[in-house]
């Protein structure tokens, strides 16, 4: 392989049974998803591996989530696969600033589960929602959005996906108003807020005071903020861009151009699904791209890995 970057996927991608193989069949998985359930007093095996009511709610869905991507990436570390650069798309965040060394895998967790429920408790329910508009260049997503009130553009996913965010009155507006424009489609999430928006900046107050109990370190290699679409190498920066995340834009498709301005040429998304991989296929197609969401998925690379070597 080449410069490698682990990416970590954001809310949306959880499953029923996301890491259960990777619990039955890595120590170092079970360890940590047992742990993590020690220190939250959450059974995130039934949450995770069992049908249930909870594994699509806010605060609920990011602390499981992070806790599976974690131990999925760890084993993968485990086995020899090793990052030179990290990111992931808003909630993946997390995960890609613990596999710096920047704070603990146990320390993410927590303030994740913290994380989710001051995002549930932002807005109430029904008030606010999401919608991906495809068709259409982030920047005229942009032109159109900032002139109807309350709305505001969430992702920049990829050439021609951009997610806007806002309260749900208002999100009908800007849905005609960008099907005129172009749009090919307008498609509503199932996301239970107006996330990364202002009305999320109470919820990033919040949250401030729980990033204040880490102890942060420096990061060990780079990771991408969403934020900026840059590295961050400072301990120092990190709270900060947090408290922002929750409430800004997410830059993806420009953290990964970014990251291949720096030389990786080899991604691998780490969690249930392929939202990243199938983005990164819009971006640039000249990536070697790989998905490990399951142990056998694990296992190919690792022996295509030592195929090469």
């Amino acid at each position: 392989m080449g410069k490698v970057a682990f990416l970590f996927p954001g809310q949306g991608a959880q499953k029923v049974g996301m890491g259960k193989d990777f619990y039955e069949q890595s120590k170092l998985a079970a360890n940590l998803i047992d742990q993590a359930s020690d220190v939250l007093g959450l059974d995130l095996k039934k949450l995770c591996f069992e049908e249930n009511n909870q594994l699509n709610l806010t605060e609920y869905t990011q602390v499981a989530l992070v806790t599976v991507c974690l131990a999925m990436a760890r084993t993968a570390k485990e086995k020899g696969l090793n990052p030179q650069m990290t990111a992931g798309l808003s909630l993946g965040e997390y995960c890609a600033i613990a596999m710096t060394g920047a704070m603990s895998d146990l320390e993410a967790i927590s303030a994740v589960r913290k994380r989710g429920i001051f995002m549930e408790q932002a807005v109430p329910n029904g008030i606010g929602t999401m919608a991906a508009v495809l068709g259409l260049s982030g920047e005229k997503v942009f032109d159109i959005v900032k002139n109807i009130e309350g709305v505001f553009v969430a992702n920049y996913n990829c050439p021609g996906q951009v997610v806007i965010t806002g309260k749900t009155k208002n999100i009908e507006e800007a849905k005609k108003r960008l099907i005129e424009a172009g749009a090919k489609r307008v498609l509503p999430l199932k996301v239970s807020g107006p996330f990364h928006s202002p009305y999320l900046e109470e919820a990033g107050k919040k949250l401030e005071k729980e990033l204040d109990k880490i102890q942060w370190k420096n990061p060990m290699i780079p990771y991408v903020t969403n934020v900026t679409a840059k590295a961050v190498t400072q301990k120092e920066e990190i709270k900060g861009l947090l408290k922002k995340q929750v409430s800004s834009s997410v830059l993806w498709q420009q953290s990964i151009e970014y990251m291949i301005q720096q030389g990786v040429d080899t991604f691998v998304e780490i969690g249930p699904g392929n939202t990243l991989s199938s983005l990164m296929k819009k971006i640039n197609r000249e990536v070697k791209v790989y998905q490990i969401g399951t142990m056998d998925a694990l296992e190919r690379i690792c022996s295509e890995q030592k195929g090469e070597n």
